[in-house]
């Protein structure tokens, strides 16, 4: 007795050896498969496992029985990358769920998963898996599989339906799969309460035998290639919540035994082929918050049991034929959160409660019959993003407040009979990008206060009754992209500051009372639509508008012409009269480097002006004086007569000379006219009594025009850029265009170019009678700016106002006693 008891004790302490060895055998192998997981699988998050003395156990992420052994793996969201490692069943034997959705799985689905015979849960949702699904029979185990939102290609795995213990089937979004057929064995799946099969690229018919799915309460099929009917056994699913079969091609009407679906919450039918009415009996659901069906062919009216539905928070049955009126107590017991029923056929008068709850974001009934006002309520509702009514019958006043409500991003009440002025409160609606009011009777002035509006991208307020002057404050909207205002009667002038409005690309002023000149500075942006058609403006049709080919933008105002020196021939526009200039100039010299250009046979004189003190210029009745140091203002195109140039010769104004021209100081006479001209002219005219003849510049003279001049014969203002670098380039390298020392096929261009690599043969270029080293710097500076002026490419090229601003900054003046300095204008 003895020796056996002694045996039996022998025998138990080897068990427990024998449990202890395994145990930390177990303890080894899933401390280095977790060791190989952190190494497979790359990202921040995984360095938050700590193998120096912790226990895996303790691992964010790792969940372990009482004996350590590891029964769940949760990596979502951790934003990892990389193989996830084998035999992993092996060394975590009881592992029973395995999330890794929200990372990047590469080289295909897991296969060492198939024998992990305890795996109930599995969860690869979002994880750029690729390749074929294996079978997945063996994992009889599973309660629950995801493998959603990946790029699975292949057979769609049909051995899904062999785990008779599934309660969760979610593969949607993979629409890479070979199309594929609902098997019916799916019925002996008992347990399954979730089926999301959406967009897995499903055909045929929904099988009428769905209604034996009694346990679903979420069914999603959407996005595949199903046709006919819903079948009415759906009707049967009592404990559906969620029914969404939208994109599809379903035929048929809306199944009036889908009212039997009392815990029901979400249903969506959208973007099918569906006709008939909407069952009143759905309107009468207890339980449902969503109700969708649109872009169908329905009919019929509004269930009006849904006005008394004290759950429904969407309702959006938008793009149907429907008709009739909105229930009047909409939203008036529930929490409305969307209300959609544009493009259909409805009429009559807009709810007065659907933001009762103050909770509605979008209100969009655009394009349909309602009749009446908008509803004072409706200026209460602050928490709007969207408020679209546009293209109905509704009239009378606006309420103020709407227009100022605070998160609204989109107001529209266009194509109505709208009434009244828009409100200042227009200046509280800070996250307003769009307001469209167009043909509606809005009148009075447009407020200033739009301009805190300053998140607006669009403003539409075309064809009311809009009048007064364009506030000049639109020009700080530095996002605006469209300004349409045609059709009021709108005075005053255009305001300069639109031109601040550099991201505008629709700009239309048409049809109102404007006056005055058009800025020169507003047609710089030349929008991609652009009017001021109609009006009443006077003076010169800017030259932008002229280039671009843009004359009928500003037809219908008589009292515009076409600047003096162009002598273009227009049959609606005459030539503007030669400007009676005087220039009174006190204490002042003046420099201007002249070009004379020939263009239609008209002689230009092209002159910057570089001022100092009391400057007046008088130019048909407007004059302006400044007091500030050395003033750029823009270039002026003026015209002269050849017998004006010769007489205004003076060789001791002679200051420098260019490549093929002669830079002059101004004397002015006793009527303070500045004389300029190009010295030895006066022999070239009367040797060849040649009108078009130029000393300087004759555009079309090879070596002036810009390359792509050649092939397109249109003018651009990077043409006139290419053209002023060369000049230029002239000007400190006392050098032609075209000299023989450039080499054959060769010009200034590309002689300066190649000599500019270096220092020494950027000093090489240089005119060789000037001597002054801080003078050859900014002369150095000057050819530079030559060359981005005459690059290839012409939207490389900066445009005139960058090149003044570059030339300036080339030699930084210093301010003198006054304080003042150089500033730019225009």
């Amino acid at each position: 007795m003895a020796f056996m008891a002694s045996t039996a004790l022998g025998v138990s302490f080897l068990l427990v050896l024998l449990a202890l060895s395994l145990g930390a055998s177990v303890q080894e192998s899933q401390f280095t498969f977790l060791s190989l997981l952190k190494q497979s699988l790359q990202g921040p998050s995984m360095a938050r496992w700590d193998f120096n003395g912790s226990s895996p156990c303790n691992f964010p992420g790792i969940a372990c029985e009482n004996d350590e052994y590891v029964v769940e793996i949760d990596l979502s969201s951790w934003l990892l990358t990389g193989d996830f490692p084998p035999a992993v069943c092996e060394s975590l034997p009881r592992l029973r769920v395995l999330r890794l959705g929200f990372n990047e799985i590469r080289n295909g689905f897991p296969a060492d998963l198939l024998s992990c015979s305890f795996l109930e849960e599995l969860n690869c949702s979002h994880a750029k898996i690729g390749g074929a699904v294996p079978e997945l029979s063996p994992l009889q185990s599973l309660r629950s599989i995801d493998l959603s939102n990946n790029k699975f290609t292949g057979e769609f795995p049909i051995s899904v339906t062999n785990l008779t213990g599934l309660e969760v089937i979610n593969i949607n979004e993979n629409p890479g799969f070979r199309v594929w057929r609902l098997p019916e064995n799916i019925t002996a799946l008992s347990r399954l309460r979730v089926l999301i099969l959406s967009t897995t690229s499903m055909r045929g018919d929904i099988p009428p035998w769905i209604g034996n799915m009694t346990s679903l309460t979420d069914l999603e099929l959407s996005g595949n290639f199903l046709v006919g009917r819903i079948p009415t056994t759906i009707g049967k699913l009592a404990n559906l919540q969620l029914l969404e079969l939208y994109y599809n091609k379903l035929t048929g009407e809306i199944p009036e035994e889908l009212g039997n679906l009392t815990r029901l919450i979400d249903i969506d039918l959208s973007d099918n082929h569906l006709v008939g009415s909407i069952p009143d009996s759905i309107g009468s659901l207890p339980a449902l918050q969503v109700l969708q069906a649109y872009t169908n062919n329905l009919t019929g009216e509004i269930p009006r049991m849904l006005g008394n539905s004290t759950a429904l928070t969407i309702l959006s049955i938008y793009g149907n034929s429907l008709t009739g009126y909105l229930p009047p107590n909409l939203g008036q017991l529930s929490n409305l959160i969307v209300l959609e029923v544009s493009e259909n056929q409805l009429s009559g008068e807009l709810p007065r409660h659907v933001c009762a709850a103050g909770q509605l974001l979008y209100f969009l009934v655009l394009r349909n019959n309602f009749s009446g006002g908008l509803p004072e309520t409706y200026a209460e509702c602050k928490s709007l993003l969207r408020f679209r009514v546009n293209d109905n019958q509704l009239g009378g006043w606006v309420p103020e407040g709407l227009f100022g409500l605070p998160h609204a991003s989109i107001i529209d009440l266009g194509f109505n009979h709208f009434e009244g002025v828009i409100s200042k409160s227009i200046g509280n609606a800070k996250n307003l990008t769009a307001l469209f009011l167009p043909n509606n009777r809005i009148s009075n002035a447009v407020p200033s206060e739009i301009a805190s509006a300053a998140s607006l991208v669009k403003i539409d307020l075309s064809n009311n009754l809009l009048s007064g002057p364009i506030p000049a404050e639109i020009g700080n909207l530095s996002g605006l992209n469209q300004l349409s205002l045609q059709g009021n009667r709108l005075d005053s002038s255009i305001p300069e500051s639109l031109s601040s409005l550099r991201s505008l690309n629709v700009l239309n002023l048409s049809n109102n009372l404007l006056t005055g000149e058009i800025p020169d500075s507003l047609c710089d942006l030349l929008p991609n639509s652009l009017d001021f058609s109609n009006n009443r403006l006077w003076g010169p049709i800017p030259l932008p508008l002229i280039k671009e080919g843009l004359i009928d933008s500003v037809s219908g105002n008589p009292h515009l012409c076409v600047p003096f020196h162009l002598n273009l021939s227009n049959p609606i526009f005459a030539l503007c009269p030669k400007p009676n200039l005087r220039r009174r100039i006190n204490n002042m010299w003046i420099i201007g480097v002249s070009a004379m250009l020939s263009i239609a046979g008209v002689l230009l004189l092209v002159k910057r002006w570089f001022g100092r003190k009391n400057i007046l210029i008088e130019q048909d009745g407007f004059s302006s004086s400044s007091s500030s140091s050395y003033d750029v203002t823009s270039f002026h195109k003026l015209s002269f007569e050849q017998h004006e140039i010769v007489e205004a010769l003076i060789d001791k104004n002679i200051i420098g000379h260019g490549g093929s021209g002669t830079v002059y100081k101004i004397e002015l006479s006793n009527d303070f006219e500045p004389k300029v001209a190009d010295f030895g002219i006066a022999k070239v005219l009367q040797a060849r009594g040649d009108r078009d003849t130029s000393t300087t510049v004759i555009a079309g003279t090879y070596g002036y025009l810009a390359p792509e001049y050649a092939y397109s014969s249109k003018a651009t203002t990077k043409c006139d850029v290419y053209s002023f670098g060369v000049v230029l380039m002239e000007l400190v390298t006392g050098k032609k265009p075209i000299e023989p020392e450039f080499g054959e096929s060769r010009d200034i261009i590309h002689w300066v170019s190649s000599k500019m690599c270096t220092k020494e043969g950027a000093m090489e270029v240089l005119d060789k009678q000037i001597s002054w080293n801080p003078v050859k710097e900014e002369m150095v500076q000057v050819l530079r700016i030559a060359i981005r002026c005459t690059c290839s490419t012409p939207t490389l090229r900066p445009t005139m106002n960058e090149v003044v601003q570059l030339l300036i900054e080339a030699r930084p003046c210093k301010p003198d006693a006054n304080g003042s300095s150089f500033k730019l204008k225009d």
